[in-house]
């Protein structure tokens, strides 16, 4: 019986333990999302949206988890090399990209605004259709934002993050910019 009674109450200790690494406030972000991509010669203007999920796990530092999508179109060269190089063909293909991103964020208030400098790694997809193919690399974003609070649990953010990917084997350096709604918990 005191086994049994020392059993569940070392269980109950690390249960209480465990819960209090559970983070118990943070934020939800959805919004507009602008790229700027880099996957040719020439930059692309792409549009979409971006979500993200803070934990918090002190007061002044949160886990982030960073979805994005942007969709749009761009020219790309077509080059030959018989009997020089040459790149005189052009073809116009849809493009899709999604970013999975996942990092530190440090942040604190100032009255109604909470500015934010974060850094998130992770993979991006792109999509060529029209033929162009589609290739998966590491990603890193990294940059920041501010929040701006409008009642007490609702806020509008505006973030910038430079975002650098290796699609097809050359690098690719972006920009995006967000802005939307925050709801914080």
């Amino acid at each position: 019986m005191r086994k049994t009674v020392l059993l569940l109450s070392i269980m109950l200790l690390f249960a209480g333990l465990a819960g209090a690494q559970v983070p118990t406030s943070g934020n939800v972000f959805f919004g507009y999302s602008y790229l700027n991509a880099d996957l040719s010669s020439n930059r692309t203007n792409t549009n979409g949206w971006e979500a993200s999920l803070e934990g918090k796990i002190f007061p002044f530092v949160g886990v982030v988890a960073d979805f994005d999508s942007h969709y749009g179109s761009q020219n790309f060269h077509i080059c030959t090399a018989i009997p020089v190089v040459t790149c005189d063909a052009v073809f116009n293909s849809d493009v899709t990209e999604h970013n999975y991103l996942f990092g530190p964020r440090v942040s604190f208030s100032a009255g109604k605004f909470r500015p934010f400098v974060q850094a998130l790694f992770g993979a991006s997809h792109v999509d060529l259709n029209n033929g162009g193919g589609s290739d998966t690399s590491f990603a890193t974003a990294i940059g920041g934002g501010l929040d701006y609070k409008i009642i007490r649990p609702v806020a509008w953010r505006f973030q910038g993050d430079y975002l650098a990917t290796r699609f097809f084997s050359t690098t690719q350096n972006n920009v995006r910019l967000s802005t939307g709604i925050v709801v914080r918990f």
